[in-house]
């Protein structure tokens, strides 16, 4: 019966992996930043775009860094207050905090979840710019 359980495990994790590996792959092949941060709003996690994005603030040396440390005073108490909110209860995810004219997105921020359980949270970017690549444009778009 060990040597059974101990075959499950290794399926189970190896599964999980395949799985994150997915996931991983989802989020960096994503064009719009995703900075990923813990409940202490430590930055854990750049996608490539999010670290081009932020290059003049330190891009991939950014991860580690808090990222309260970013923001002027009133945004520092709206993320505060925001995951004080996703907090208080699992059904509180996403909120919607602002438009940027220039760039033409609406931006929210998302709560992260373990078994229902907040364990950070991320801003996510919708661009309103309409698509200018070409329907199943394989070859040009790319320069393939």
């Amino acid at each position: 019966m060990i040597i059974q359980t101990g075959k499950i495990m290794k399926n189970s994790r190896r599964l999980f992996q395949k799985k994150e590996s997915f996931f991983k792959s989802i989020i960096d092949q994503d064009t719009n930043q995703i900075v990923i941060c813990n409940l202490k709003h430590e930055i854990v996690y750049m996608n490539p775009a999010a670290i081009k994005n932020y290059a003049k603030r330190g891009g991939e040396k950014l991860i580690g860094q808090n990222l309260l440390d970013c923001h002027n005073p009133a945004s520092k108490e709206k993320i505060k207050q925001v995951v004080e909110w996703f907090s208080s209860s699992d059904k509180h995810n996403i909120v919607y905090t602002f438009h940027n004219e220039q760039q033409n997105k609406d931006v929210y921020m998302v709560a992260l979840r373990k078994k229902g359980k907040l364990i950070g949270y991320y801003e996510k970017h919708e661009f309103r710019n309409r698509e200018t690549m070409k329907p199943y444009d394989l070859w040009d778009s790319y320069g393939m």
